[in-house]
């Protein structure tokens, strides 16, 4: 192919995409391979249903997780994480990630040697699919949650060992904190968050909203309890949106004035209006009452910036509004670099391995974020219509099928046939 390769970063920060790009991708563990070939039939059919043969994604399969460790001895070949680094943009199904020990979940891994500041989760709905909402339709998010620092950090010592005495011992005797309400069987973990990192997750997010005309951005914090941490994230974030975005949005405390000169009440309806407008909301939220509004207003509530914990938890409760974890894409990526990995964000669930039954949608739409990412839209928008047709006409896989009245089962490879059809 004469314009095959590598996609590179260009000088001007964009993306360097060929005609052919060779396109790293790790099958999975688990239900893994069974929704990866359902979802590259549906990619390559929808390449060339936009592109003809003019452009096409030369697949290049890297190994990770079980399959690795069985053929290689290493869960996460060096081999592996240096394709990645060179290629740069990938794609993956879910990995083993043992709880309690073990291993080190190779997600976190692959976040953090390739730096990938940014997890990035659309929530959106669509419909017809089954949810516990009243008006589920109203969820239209995407989160952007911190990917490399917070408790994700790994900075933790078990009760018991020297480490964790060390450290009790310098915040005891050296810090003078009487806080640590039973030191002999506390185990003790390091929350990090730097400036840095706060905002160059903040600024993605808010470079999202201008270049998508979306109303606001929230930052997502704790800050009520964890001052010096998530406190510092709040304060970091509207101090970046002054300094570095003055002509594109407005702030809470600089709408609040302005409304309040104008004798008006300030509302988030009215912030919403006013981004319209012309200019992105900065406003914020603490966590635990988010949670709250996220279900009571979702409709408030555009891009969402937060730490790694919080977003963890956000990212599954949010998409549970909108049909679950099986229909929810996600991305990792580094916008300086350009490294970026987009992946299934549910687990490996093993016992449904090989049955060929569970839905690929999650890994499906990941693909259309990595088109997104690509500068390849029409495929994306093509894939995206595709399964809301296929999902309107109830034929589904089995976790829609046990909440649908009168729709068809499908098998996994039957619904990316079906998505195939309606492209």
């Amino acid at each position: 192919m004469a314009n095959e390769g590598k996609i590179t970063m260009g000088g001007n920060g964009q993306l360097l995409v060929p005609d052919f790009p060779v396109i790293p991708f790790i099958e999975g563990d688990g239900i893994g391979p069974d929704i990866w070939k359902a979802s590259v039939r549906v990619f390559d059919a929808a390449i060339e249903k936009t592109f003809g043969s003019r452009k096409k994604i030369v697949w290049k399969k890297v190994l990770a997780g079980e399959e690795a460790f069985h053929k290689t001895g290493e869960w996460m070949p060096a081999e592996t994480m240096q394709i990645f680094k060179d290629y740069l943009v990938a794609i993956k199904g879910p990995l083993t990630t043992p709880v309690g020990g073990g291993i080190r979940s190779l997600n976190v891994l692959l976040r953090q040697e390739l730096d990938l500041y940014v997890c990035q989760r659309p929530i959106k709905y669509f419909e017809g699919v089954p949810s516990p909402m009243w008006q589920p339709e109203k969820v239209d998010m995407v989160i952007f949650r911190e990917n490399t620092e917070d408790i994700y950090s790994g900075i933790e010592y078990m009760t018991g060992t020297e480490e964790n005495k060390k450290l009790l011992h310098f915040l005891t005797d050296e810090l003078k904190t009487k806080k640590i309400r039973f030191p002999e069987t506390s185990s003790i973990g390091i929350k990090v968050v730097s400036r840095e990192g706060s905002e160059r997750l903040i600024r993605a997010a808010i470079q999202y909203a201008i270049d998508n005309k979306l109303p606001s951005v929230t930052l997502v914090h704790k800050g009520n309890i964890m001052k010096f941490t998530e406190g510092a994230f709040k304060i970091w974030g509207y101090e970046l949106a002054e300094r570095e975005f003055p002509h594109h949005t407005y702030t809470w405390s600089q709408w609040e004035t302005t409304k309040k000169e104008r004798g008006e009440a300030v509302a988030n309806e009215d912030m919403r209006i006013a981004a319209v407008g012309g200019k992105v909301i900065i406003k914020d939220a603490i966590a635990d009452n988010f949670l709250q509004q996220a279900l009571l207003a979702p409709q408030n509530y555009s891009i969402i910036a937060t730490l790694n914990l919080n977003g963890d938890y956000i990212s599954d409760a949010l998409a549970a509004q909108v049909g679950g974890i099986g229909i929810a894409p996600g991305a990792n990526i580094n916008y300086k670099t350009g490294n970026a990995v987009f992946e299934a964000t549910h687990g490996t669930a093993p016992k449904f391995a090989n049955t060929n039954s569970m839905n690929p949608s999650s890994l499906i739409l990941s693909g259309v974020m990595m088109f997104e990412y690509m500068g390849w839209r029409d495929v994306a928008d093509r894939i995206k219509a595709a399964i809301g047709k296929t999902i309107r006409q109830k034929t589904v896989t089995v976790d829609f099928y046990n909440l649908m009245q009168d729709a068809q089962l499908l098998s996994t490879s039957a619904f990316g046939d079906a998505v195939i059809k309606n492209l």
